[in-house]
């Protein structure tokens, strides 16, 4: 019995937003619908394509979350359209698919931005669980992303750099104490903090658990200037 299928047109866009979107790019009509038909009895909207020339047509024209792209095609070369793909979306992941085994091609294609390579021929399952990893390496990365700056108001907080940005793009560095202090704050939205909860919250080294009762006040004030509005100055 075969899958059901999602429509013929445009069927990238017609699909429910949590289904997991695949541009297959390959000249072999017989991989094409072979990937087709088994990507979609694994959930997937699959919509594929025959050459670069295709590829450069659809891919900027709606959702992808996923690129399978052969190596070899009639009109241009896979590594030339990774490096392509990955210019007008960069967080897209790209999985080259290749009968060319040869390391270099693979080392070349990784260089140029591909996430994956699978040699063919290939396992059909083991196609779907490396989409299934690189899509879980990409949530991971944006997550990651999005954990390493916080937003309040007219502010952004960068906790890799340990810096507070205005509006402006003005930068104020901060101490480790202050950026500690911070933290506590845009770790616990919404939420008042007494002083014990504070500094329990914001306890480093050792000489900051020794010190801090007596210097915690300080450290807050300082805070509390730097993201006063700058009207308020």
């Amino acid at each position: 019995m075969r899958c059901p299928s999602y429509p013929s047109v445009n069927p990238l866009m017609t699909v429910p937003a949590e289904t997991i979107r695949v541009l297959l790019v390959d000249d072999d009509a017989e991989i094409r619908a072979l990937l087709l038909d088994y990507l979609r009895c694994h959930g997937m909207a699959v919509e594929a394509v025959e050459n670069g020339a295709r590829l450069r047509e659809r891919l900027p024209s709606g959702r992808v979350d996923v690129l399978l792209l052969d190596l070899m095609l009639p009109d241009e070369d896979g590594l030339t359209l990774c490096q392509w793909a990955k210019q007008i979306h960069p967080t897209l992941p790209v999985i080259m698919l290749t009968a060319q085994g040869d390391p270099m091609s693979r080392v070349l294609g990784l260089e140029l931005g591909a996430d994956d390579y699978l040699p063919k021929p290939f396992e059909p399952r083991e196609l779907v669980a490396r989409i299934k990893a690189v899509l879980r390496r990409g949530a991971a990365v944006a997550a990651r992303s999005l954990a390493d700056k916080a937003r309040f108001g007219s502010w952004t907080f960068d906790r890799l750099r340990h810096e507070l940005l205005d509006r402006d793009g003005t930068v104020f560095a901060l101490s480790a104490a202050e950026y500690r202090l911070l933290s506590a704050f845009v770790e616990h939205p919404g939420r008042v903090l007494n002083r014990e909860r504070l500094l329990e919250l914001t306890r480093g080294p050792a000489w900051w658990s020794a010190t801090a009762a007596s210097t915690w006040p300080c450290h807050a004030c300082a805070a509390s200037w730097v993201i006063r509005p700058r009207n308020a100055r």
